[in-house]
């Protein structure tokens, strides 16, 4: 640059280059939270991005465990379970109930617990709220109807169920899931049943659904159900009918079967299996405690 020209005048335009280079700016840009690097202390040690997790904050839930009912803390809320704050004396794998809203809770399992942080587990299959006995019809009406090649799985066990009564019957845990479709807000999103019943059905979805929203529930290319969405906790969604739904058009679905054994993420952990601590049958062993049903 001509210092000269720079003071009495006459520097063409090519000539004008500042003295002083300004400054990058460093750290946060406007608007843009992915601009501040975070050194990590250590690697990730497994994947843990296969379940979105939803924090929350300041949102209470009630759990119920041996008839006692809790007021606890949500942590957050994921695919396949919830973490919590509560000062309850729990031991790995007792079964609870956590209810997020209104109706029926979500059955869940202790998986893990770091002084008042308790991390549950949500159970695999689709809870059917409806008597033992209706239950297990539609239950033989399903697996006939998409299983028919099935075998029977002959056990001890299995000999004694045809004498059980209808306490016992709805006791036993089948491994059958529902998933179906929410067609909401102009847009389609796959869902799982957590739960459902003549009035209504607890959903895991992954897209928002609006709370007073009307969306309409696909289970199968027969069966719409049109009801109302009363609340929603992280990707739970309680769904309120709009009209009494039979069960028994459950048997036009095609459910999945849960896997038998619970794939452990994280090697340090117990590597036991899922099912067993579930008490979970398999589907053979569910047509075979189904037996009696089967031949009526």
């Amino acid at each position: 640059m001509n210092i000269r020209a720079k003071i009495f005048g006459g520097a063409s335009a090519s000539d004008e280059q500042p003295v002083i280079k300004s400054k990058r700016p460093r750290g946060a840009k406007a608007d843009q939270l992915n601009s501040v690097g975070v050194k990590r202390e250590e690697s990730r040690r497994h994947n843990s991005r296969g379940d979105d997790r939803h924090r929350l904050t300041d949102e209470q839930a009630r759990l119920l465990h041996n008839g006692c009912q809790h007021i606890i803390q949500l942590i957050n809320v994921s695919g396949g379970g919830a973490m919590i704050a509560a000062d309850i004396e729990l031991a790995l794998w007792d079964r609870v109930e956590l209810f997020l809203g209104e109706g029926s809770g979500i059955e869940c399992a202790v998986r893990w617990i770091r002084d008042d942080r308790i991390g549950l587990e949500f159970a695999h299959e689709t809870r059917l709220d409806c008597s033992p006995d209706e239950q297990a019809q539609v239950l033989r009406d399903v697996i006939t109807r998409s299983f028919p090649d099935l075998e029977f799985e002959i056990s001890d066990d299995a000999q004694q169920a045809n004498h059980d009564g209808p306490e016992q019957r709805g006791d036993r845990r089948h491994p059958l899931i529902w998933s179906g479709v929410l067609h909401h807000d102009y847009q389609s999103t796959p869902v799982r049943l957590r739960n459902i019943s003549a009035t209504g059905a607890l959903i895991e979805c992954s897209a928002p659904v609006r709370v007073g929203s009307e969306p309409l529930l696909e289970l199968s290319d027969a069966i719409a159900i049109p009801a109302t969405a009363s609340w929603a906790v992280g990707d739970q969604v309680g769904l309120r009918f709009d009209s009494p739904f039979d069960l028994s058009m459950l048997a036009r679905t095609e459910p999945e079967v849960a896997p038998t054994y619970w794939e452990n993420p994280d090697a340090a952990e117990d590597s036991s299996s899922s099912a067993q601590q579930w008490g979970r049958m398999s589907l053979g062993q569910l047509r075979t405690d189904l037996e009696g049903f089967l031949k009526r």
